[in-house]
């Protein structure tokens, strides 16, 4: 059995990307965009990268989405629970699975969306993630001899490169979307 106890004191990757969207302010909502996000329009955002995204519900009724991606060289699967889900601010928090070249361990993610009005037609949209180790994953660490600071260094690297491919695609996304509910 694993240990998805997360240690919230250690942090893997921190990548925040900034993106304008070319809409008004009122016509943006972030919620009804990932609401509404299909699996091919996720994986447009992320070309090669994304691989699927779908929406459920947990066993405890909350709202979750499913996202399915590499991350650099690792297959993760989030399974994000929707924290926040407002028309300006997304906060998704997910214990993801993760398959590196050395097998099946778990990190969680946090991943946060705003938009802030730029007051001239346009916003300002960012696109946070954030990871931190399971009890698990710092388990899986010690057992392949790899170095937390190297673990934390690789995945900073592959989340931050991955983070700038899809930021300006959400944007574009969330423009479109915007546009035509406008």
């Amino acid at each position: 059995m694993t240990d998805t106890t997360v240690r919230s004191d250690i942090v893997l990757s921190d990548s925040t990307v900034y993106a304008t969207i070319t809409a008004p302010f009122d016509q943006i909502d972030l919620a009804d965009w990932l609401r509404n996000l299909t699996d091919e329009e996720y994986q447009r955002c992320a070309p090669g990268e994304h691989k699927a995204c779908a929406h459920g519900v947990t066993d405890d009724g909350r709202s979750e989405t499913l996202n399915v991606e590499m991350i650099g060289t690792t297959l993760t699967i989030q399974h994000a629970v929707h924290d926040i889900f407002e028309k300006d601010h997304l906060r998704l928090v997910s214990i993801s699975d993760a398959l590196t070249a050395n097998g099946w361990t778990t990190s969680q993610g946090i991943w946060e969306l705003r938009v802030t009005d730029n007051g001239d037609g346009t916003a300002r949209f960012s696109n946070s993630v954030i990871a931190h180790p399971t009890e698990d994953g710092l388990a899986f660490y010690e057992a392949h001899g790899i170095p937390l600071e190297q673990a934390a260094a690789a995945r900073q690297e592959a989340s931050d490169a991955h983070n700038h491919v899809e930021t300006p695609h959400y944007a574009a996304s969330i423009e479109r979307r915007a546009l035509r509910q406008g």
